[in-house]
């Protein structure tokens, strides 16, 4: 956490990147030609999470050694056990990997870090409950790293992280340690681009933008990362990089909070939004189809936007478009409730001591994953309104909340089988039967995708 505010401190200061050597490396390059030689087809994954092991498994594929990295002891028994959420695909090229122990290392020992040619840091980074990015994973990640780097190393960060950051937390340190990047060492930022439970997106075959801290470490970075990319994009800095992967994720939030404001539109004018999605999107340039929902989750669109506003902040600077689209994402879940209560009004009954069952709460479709997800602050809301909330989701056996307690997955047949006041359905998963919400008296519809009659949407 030190390391992480003294980061934090110092960003509205800098400036550029130093140009002073700290100590000479000349000695230390010397003593690990060999090792360099040694371990070229050799790379370390920092953080196992669902950035982190699909990127070892695609460097796996291809003949790397890989030696992943991860502080959590319950992380890597699960992986190890290949008890984790993945793809069918994958978790079966996981198992295999796990049958190649040589060539497939797990490990909590950063000391394993000093072995290998390339080193590929993968940790989350979200915000706090202020909106805030919270930096203490990273900020620990690149410590290790520095500390346990070795001459000849590729070193890239993927991280989601603000402008500046590979800089401060990467080259700036590793050159207090007398390494000099571009000559003895090698540091580029490489945006994650993993897009969980999507069988289409895979990282084999998703372009990657790199950008290196001089054109050394960029013509290292795109040799270590160009067999697990289907294209490689250069830019001329790790910033450029950095502000790329915060491009992405903000236009995604701008234009799905621009998706949720035309779908309360088409509400109150009585006009079915898909519909009018699905024809625009038959125009063949200008348009890009966006959908409403009940919200965002990951830690990718609720959080990546919030870094640049935070930055921004530093400079005095306002970015209104992002600020308001951000506010619309985070009141989303507040307008399902809300809807909930004219429903229920509308039935001549109130919220409180009403059975409500939440349908879907993982964050996404097709994944084990409770992150940012719009359904936990549905369900809370629900319940400090004194509703009787159950959930079900074929994915996720129980979830913990303040308001709640501990909340126990119902099967669909035992869903099916209670009389409820509202069913909210706020995650469809792949490849499951709904028809059986055709007995509920109240649907509503968060996903605008079901074909069920009688329901209602946002």
């Amino acid at each position: 956490m030190q390391v992480a505010e003294a980061m934090l401190a110092r960003l509205p200061h800098r400036t550029s990147v130093s140009q002073t050597v700290v100590g000479g490396t000349t000695a230390s390059w010397l003593a690990h030609r060999t090792l360099r030689s040694r371990k070229a087809s050799s790379v370390a994954i920092v953080g196992l999470g669902y950035v982190g092991l699909p990127t070892a498994l695609s460097f796996a594929d291809v003949g790397v050694e890989v030696v992943g990295f991860d502080i959590s002891t319950p992380r890597l028994t699960a992986i190890q056990s290949a008890k984790v959420d993945l793809l069918p695909r994958d978790l079966t090229r996981l198992k295999t990997r796990l049958t190649k122990p040589n060539t497939f290392k797990l490990t909590s020992d950063p000391a394993a870090i000093a072995t290998t040619g390339g080193v590929i840091i993968c940790v989350p980074t979200p915000v706090d409950k202020h909106l805030n990015p919270d930096l203490t994973a990273l900020a620990s990640a690149c410590k290790a790293v520095v500390e346990h780097a070795a001459a000849g190393q590729v070193i890239v960060l993927t991280s989601t992280t603000y402008v500046g950051c590979t800089n401060d937390m990467l080259i700036e340190p590793l050159r207090k340690r007398g390494f000099t990047p571009g000559e003895d060492i090698f540091v580029a930022f490489s945006p994650e681009r993993i897009d969980p439970g999507v069988a289409n997106h895979a990282p084999e075959t998703t372009p990657r933008v790199v950008g290196g801290a001089t054109p050394k470490c960029l013509a290292r970075a795109l040799d270590l990362l160009r067999p697990t990319a289907s294209a490689l994009h250069s830019v001329s800095s790790p910033a450029a990089a950095e502000m790329t992967k915060l491009v992405e994720n903000t236009f995604r939030a701008a234009n799905i909070a621009l998706a949720n404001e035309f779908a309360d539109v088409a509400h109150e004018l009585d006009v079915n939004i898909m519909e009018v999605i699905g024809a625009a999107a038959t125009k063949p340039y200008g348009f890009m189809p966006f959908y409403p929902g009940a919200g965002v989750g990951g830690h990718c669109i609720p959080c990546d936007p919030h870094y640049l506003l935070w930055q921004l902040k530093a400079h005095r600077l306002e970015s209104p478009v992002i600020q308001s689209s951000m506010s619309g994402i985070a009141l989303r879940p507040g307008r399902v409730v809300d809807r909930v209560r004219e429903l229920l009004g509308d039935a001549g009954k109130r919220l409180a001591g009403a059975r409500v069952l939440i349908v879907g709460v993982a964050y996404k479709p097709g994944v084990a994953d409770l992150r940012e997800s719009p359904a936990l602050e549905i369900i809370e809301e629900l319940a400090r309104s004194r509703a009787k909330v159950s959930f079900t989701d074929s994915m996720i056996d129980e979830l913990t909340l303040r308001a709640t307690g501990t909340l126990t997955s119902l099967s669909h047949t035992d869903a099916a089988a209670h009389a409820w006041d509202v069913v909210v359905v706020h995650t469809v998963h792949p490849r499951e039967d709904h028809q059986w919400l055709e007995s509920a008296p109240v649907v509503l519809d968060t996903t605008f995708r079901l074909n069920l009659p009688e329901k209602h949407t946002l």
